[in-house]
């Protein structure tokens, strides 16, 4: 068993300290590999900074307990030890943050790590284990291994030696993995595909829920598991909601990441695109209004419009499954009732989020709606706390 690794991780570096230093760095190296906007990318190194400062915090608070015994002479008390070897496969949308996220909380508690990222970003994963040696965590501990997805999560399934696996990315491959770790009886740790509805009420404050809807669906060129797939408008403020929310995604400037004031930029790969399209398509042949962007971007290669689509419902791909793009569906409902039965007509249950400047409002719909994390009044929710 090592020592508490990321204490010695914490000593080393100010518990977030050399990330913070090197976050231009990392950032550009983001940019590069991502594609995302230089200025999103910068931000991700200090949210992923979070996570080492706040698990390296918490394991100071890594508290056994005393149990009430049945009969006087005896004492029962739960003892805390490191669960083992950690596999960690991390996605490319969040390729920094992702990685501390999931390798924080398991050094804290004493495991040593196997990191399997992207294979689309794994110069990132690397800078992270570079910096991890020079905060003087141990050879060994912080492993980074690439090449063939399949192969290496076979490998790691198959490993006695590794005793958990955690896992960010789509739900097809969670249940491979849940289903493979059965064999040597791991502990899974699953963050699966999201449908995150965005239940917008007439009663909410139209500039906060423009503002809120665009910051959640538009991040990472909405390629990310808790971006909004379902923009749900109450009926009497539809067509204002809708025009004010056009308007603001028609000013979000696509390019190069690295290009001043550049909010979008190119989606992952080609196969990302095609999606995109493939769903755009659906949507329109079903009765959809594209009312902005549904296209290709003028600049070309894996650049997509910043696309807002009107009058869309439950039966089109848009509102079934993740788009995973720069495409936000703008549905149509009439009663609370049934935004919270749409919003749960899904076998995702990520996270949602409602505008609404009702309090009891809030709560009510909050508590009824099935998902993991819900944000009021609030597009940017994700922090080291709550996810």
């Amino acid at each position: 068993m090592i020592v508490l690794g990321f204490i010695i991780f914490s000593k080393f570096t100010g518990r977030s300290e050399l990330l913070i230093t090197h976050k231009e760095e990392l950032g550009q190296l983001i940019t590069l590999e991502q594609g995302k906007p230089f200025k999103e990318a910068v931000g991700e190194v200090t949210y992923g900074a979070c996570f080492i400062e706040f698990y390296a915090e918490e394991a100071k608070r890594v508290y056994g307990d005393i149990i009430p015994a049945p009969v006087a002479d005896r004492r029962l008390f739960v003892l805390k030890q490191p669960v083992g070897v950690v596999g960690a496969i991390t996605p490319w949308n969040f390729p920094l943050a992702m990685i501390t996220r999931k390798v924080g909380p398991a050094l804290a508690c004493g495991c040593t790590v196997v990191i399997k990222p992207s294979e689309l970003t794994p110069l990132t994963a690397l800078a992270v284990a570079e910096l991890s040696l020079q905060a003087g965590i141990p050879p060994g501990v912080v492993n980074v291994v690439m090449g063939n997805a399949s192969d290496i999560g076979d490998t790691l399934l198959a490993s006695p030696q590794v005793r958990q696996i955690t896992f960010t990315g789509s739900t097809a491959v969670g249940k491979k993995l849940m289903a493979g770790s059965a064999a040597t009886v791991k502990k899974v740790s699953l963050e699966l595909g999201g449908n995150a509805p965005c239940i917008v009420f007439d009663d909410a404050d139209l500039d906060v829920a423009v503002k809120g809807s665009l910051a959640a669906k538009f991040r990472t060129s909405g390629q990310t598991c808790v971006s909004p797939n379902r923009i749900m408008v109450q009926e009497g403020i539809y067509e204002k909601f809708a025009n004010a929310f056009a308007n603001a995604v028609q000013n979000l400037k696509v390019g190069d990441g690295f290009t001043e004031g550049v909010a979008q930029g190119p989606l992952i790969n080609e196969s990302a695109v095609k999606k995109v399209e493939s769903f755009v398509q659906d949507a329109v042949s079903r009765g959809a209004k594209v009312m902005l962007g549904g296209k290709r971007h003028s600049l070309g290669m894996t650049f997509y419009e910043p696309t807002v689509i009107s009058d869309v419902n439950s039966e089109m791909l848009l509102s079934r499954e993740e788009v995973f793009g720069p495409v936000a569906p703008l549905m149509r409902f009439k009663t609370e009732d049934e935004a919270i039965r749409i919003a749960n007509d899904t076998n995702a249950g990520l996270a949602a989020y409602i505008f609404t400047t009702n309090v009891q409002r809030s709560w009510r719909v909050s508590e009824a709606l099935e998902y993991g994390l819900v944000g009021v009044n609030e597009g940017i929710m994700s922090s080291e706390v709550n996810i």
